[in-house]
Protein backbone atom coordinates (compact mmCIF):
# COMPACT_ATOMS: atom_id res chain seq x y z
CA UNK A 1 0.00 0.00 0.00
CA UNK A 2 1.37 3.63 -0.70
CA UNK A 3 1.37 5.90 2.17
CA UNK A 4 2.00 9.81 2.37
CA UNK A 5 3.13 11.71 5.06
CA UNK A 6 0.62 14.53 6.66
CA UNK A 7 2.43 14.69 9.94
CA UNK A 8 5.31 14.22 12.49
CA UNK A 9 4.02 13.05 16.22
CA UNK A 10 7.17 15.39 17.88
CA UNK A 11 6.13 15.10 21.04
CA UNK A 12 3.24 14.65 24.02
CA UNK A 13 1.23 17.81 25.29
CA UNK A 14 -0.21 16.84 29.19
CA UNK A 15 -1.26 13.88 30.44
CA UNK A 16 -4.51 13.65 28.65
CA UNK A 17 -3.56 11.96 25.46
CA UNK A 18 -3.22 14.87 23.23
CA UNK A 19 0.14 14.22 20.70
CA UNK A 20 2.01 17.54 19.67
CA UNK A 21 1.85 17.48 15.82
CA UNK A 22 4.16 19.25 12.98
CA UNK A 23 2.18 19.31 9.75
CA UNK A 24 3.47 18.25 6.41
CA UNK A 25 0.41 18.79 4.53
CA UNK A 26 -1.12 21.96 2.49
CA UNK A 27 -4.78 20.47 3.38
CA UNK A 28 -4.29 20.52 7.26
CA UNK A 29 -8.43 21.44 8.14
CA UNK A 30 -9.16 18.69 6.17
CA UNK A 31 -6.93 16.10 7.18
CA UNK A 32 -6.95 16.75 11.19
CA UNK A 33 -10.70 16.96 11.15
CA UNK A 34 -12.18 15.85 13.92
CA UNK A 35 -13.49 12.41 13.16
CA UNK A 36 -10.73 11.66 10.36
CA UNK A 37 -9.25 8.65 10.43
CA UNK A 38 -5.59 8.58 10.14
CA UNK A 39 -2.93 5.51 10.15
CA UNK A 40 -0.31 6.40 13.07
CA UNK A 41 3.14 4.80 12.45
CA UNK A 42 5.35 4.41 15.64
CA UNK A 43 8.55 4.93 15.31
CA UNK A 44 10.57 2.64 13.04
CA UNK A 45 7.48 0.47 12.87
CA UNK A 46 5.58 -0.35 9.26
CA UNK A 47 2.82 -1.23 10.35
CA UNK A 48 0.27 1.61 11.45
CA UNK A 49 -2.39 2.06 13.77
CA UNK A 50 -5.56 2.66 12.67
CA UNK A 51 -6.85 6.20 14.72
CA UNK A 52 -9.39 8.63 14.68
CA UNK A 53 -9.64 12.25 15.74
CA UNK A 54 -11.02 13.50 18.62
CA UNK A 55 -9.86 16.76 19.45
CA UNK A 56 -7.90 19.65 17.28
CA UNK A 57 -6.42 22.87 18.18
CA UNK A 58 -3.91 25.03 17.28
CA UNK A 59 -0.52 25.56 20.22
CA UNK A 60 1.91 28.07 18.66
CA UNK A 61 3.52 26.18 15.68
CA UNK A 62 1.44 22.99 15.97
CA UNK A 63 -1.14 21.37 15.97
CA UNK A 64 -2.52 18.89 19.24
CA UNK A 65 -4.92 16.34 18.31
CA UNK A 66 -6.53 13.59 20.83
CA UNK A 67 -7.31 9.80 19.15
CA UNK A 68 -10.75 8.17 20.00
CA UNK A 69 -10.37 5.66 22.83
CA UNK A 70 -6.42 6.90 23.98
CA UNK A 71 -7.14 9.72 26.65
CA UNK A 72 -3.98 9.04 28.12
CA UNK A 73 -0.52 9.76 27.72
CA UNK A 74 1.06 6.06 28.18
CA UNK A 75 -1.29 4.90 25.33
CA UNK A 76 0.22 7.95 22.79
CA UNK A 77 3.74 8.10 24.31
CA UNK A 78 4.57 5.24 21.75
CA UNK A 79 3.71 7.04 18.99
CA UNK A 80 5.91 9.95 19.68
CA UNK A 81 8.33 10.24 16.68
CA UNK A 82 6.11 8.29 14.25
CA UNK A 83 3.71 9.56 11.46
CA UNK A 84 0.43 10.37 10.57
CA UNK A 85 -0.15 9.29 7.08
CA UNK A 86 -2.94 8.58 4.51
CA UNK A 87 -3.48 6.33 2.00
CA UNK A 88 -3.98 6.93 -1.72
CA UNK A 89 -7.54 6.72 -1.76
CA UNK A 90 -7.90 8.96 1.41
CA UNK A 91 -6.36 11.96 -1.03
CA UNK A 92 -9.50 13.98 -2.51
CA UNK A 93 -8.50 15.65 -6.09
CA UNK A 94 -11.06 18.30 -4.75
CA UNK A 95 -8.90 19.86 -2.90
CA UNK A 96 -6.30 21.05 -5.52
CA UNK A 97 -7.05 23.62 -8.14
CA UNK A 98 -6.49 23.94 -11.45
CA UNK A 99 -2.56 23.76 -11.95
CA UNK A 100 -2.52 22.64 -8.53
CA UNK A 101 -0.58 19.32 -8.33
CA UNK A 102 0.24 16.92 -5.09
CA UNK A 103 4.20 16.40 -4.59
CA UNK A 104 4.25 12.88 -5.68
CA UNK A 105 2.77 13.40 -9.10
CA UNK A 106 5.38 15.67 -9.83
CA UNK A 107 8.37 13.96 -8.35
CA UNK A 108 9.65 11.65 -11.15
CA UNK A 109 8.37 12.98 -13.82
CA UNK A 110 10.53 13.86 -16.99
CA UNK A 111 11.37 17.49 -17.92
CA UNK A 112 11.35 18.38 -21.54
CA UNK A 113 12.38 21.47 -23.53
CA UNK A 114 9.90 23.29 -26.04
CA UNK A 115 11.75 21.63 -28.51
CA UNK A 116 11.94 17.99 -27.47
CA UNK A 117 15.54 17.82 -25.74
CA UNK A 118 15.28 16.01 -22.97
CA UNK A 119 16.57 18.14 -19.64
CA UNK A 120 16.30 15.50 -16.83
CA UNK A 121 14.02 14.35 -14.22
CA UNK A 122 12.46 16.08 -10.83
CA UNK A 123 14.24 14.73 -7.66
CA UNK A 124 13.21 17.02 -4.83
CA UNK A 125 10.26 20.24 -4.59
CA UNK A 126 11.50 22.82 -2.35
CA UNK A 127 9.14 25.20 -1.27
CA UNK A 128 10.14 29.43 -1.07
CA UNK A 129 7.41 30.63 -0.44
CA UNK A 130 6.73 32.76 -3.30
CA UNK A 131 6.59 29.77 -6.53
CA UNK A 132 7.98 26.13 -5.22
CA UNK A 133 11.68 25.37 -7.28
CA UNK A 134 11.40 22.05 -8.87
CA UNK A 135 14.80 20.29 -8.57
CA UNK A 136 15.72 18.50 -11.90
CA UNK A 137 18.44 15.45 -12.06
CA UNK A 138 19.96 16.22 -15.01
CA UNK A 139 23.26 13.87 -16.42
CA UNK A 140 25.76 15.49 -15.01
CA UNK A 141 24.37 18.25 -12.63
CA UNK A 142 21.25 19.74 -10.89
CA UNK A 143 19.16 22.33 -12.47
CA UNK A 144 16.55 24.59 -10.60
CA UNK A 145 13.44 25.18 -12.09
CA UNK A 146 10.55 27.43 -10.53
CA UNK A 147 7.08 26.54 -10.90
CA UNK A 148 5.90 29.79 -12.86
CA UNK A 149 3.88 30.50 -15.71
CA UNK A 150 6.67 31.78 -17.96
CA UNK A 151 8.45 28.47 -17.53
CA UNK A 152 6.61 25.82 -17.32
CA UNK A 153 4.20 25.06 -20.43
CA UNK A 154 2.77 21.91 -20.18
CA UNK A 155 2.49 19.01 -17.22
CA UNK A 156 0.82 15.60 -17.77
CA UNK A 157 1.16 13.84 -14.68
CA UNK A 158 0.00 10.54 -16.85
CA UNK A 159 2.53 10.46 -18.69
CA UNK A 160 4.90 11.93 -16.13
CA UNK A 161 6.33 14.68 -18.63
CA UNK A 162 6.57 18.48 -18.17
CA UNK A 163 7.50 20.74 -21.33
CA UNK A 164 9.10 23.87 -19.85
CA UNK A 165 10.62 27.22 -21.70
CA UNK A 166 14.09 27.41 -21.58
CA UNK A 167 14.88 30.81 -20.53
CA UNK A 168 18.62 32.45 -21.30
CA UNK A 169 20.58 31.66 -17.93
CA UNK A 170 17.83 29.09 -16.81
CA UNK A 171 20.05 25.68 -17.14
Amino acid sequence: MEWFNVGRIVNTHGIRGEVRILSTTDFEEERFAVGNKLAAFKKDDKKPTWVTIQSVRRHKNFILLTFEGMNNINLVEPFKEGMLKITKDQMADDLLTENEYYFHEIIGCAVVSEDGETIGEIKDILQTGANDVWVVKAAKKEHYIPYIEDIVKEIDVKEKKIVIHVMEGLL
